[in-house]
């Protein structure tokens, strides 16, 4: 899938090989790739290079995604940003919280391989 312009993907993600290793293959799909390592960090990032989509760890060190989500909210330009939060497990209140905080998913990491979360993030895209 081409676009007219190279979109860019951030992944906030503390897990060093998952966050490499999607950011690899979304490279090799054409996506301008941005990582951080913590919801500090990946709010930072987003709110200086605004990706066109975040996929957002739930359970981080220094901000967890929820308080990253919060706080991005509260932005002129990151009300309205695509959020995708991720977690190793199922927990029905940070999904609840992420609803509210109007994510377009939440997705359990071992549910998908990277190949998946590519063109799932492409159809989000489309």
């Amino acid at each position: 899938m081409e676009f007219p312009k190279k979109r860019k993907v951030l992944i906030v993600e503390d897990e060093l090989p998952l966050r490499d290793g999607l950011g690899d293959k979304l490279a090799g799909k054409g996506f301008e790739v941005l990582k951080a390592a913590n919801g500090k960090e990946g709010l930072n990032v987003a709110l200086n290079n605004h990706p066109d989509i975040i996929l957002l760890d739930v359970l981080m060190p220094e901000m967890d995604g929820i308080a990253m989500l919060k706080t991005l909210r509260e932005d002129v330009w990151g009300k309205d940003a695509k959020v995708i939060l991720w977690s190793n497990s199922k927990n029905l209140q940070k999904e609840d919280e992420g609803r509210s905080l109007h994510v377009l998913a939440f997705w359990i990491k071992s549910d998908f391989n990277f190949t998946e979360v590519s063109k799932k993030i492409i159809q989000y895209l489309l």
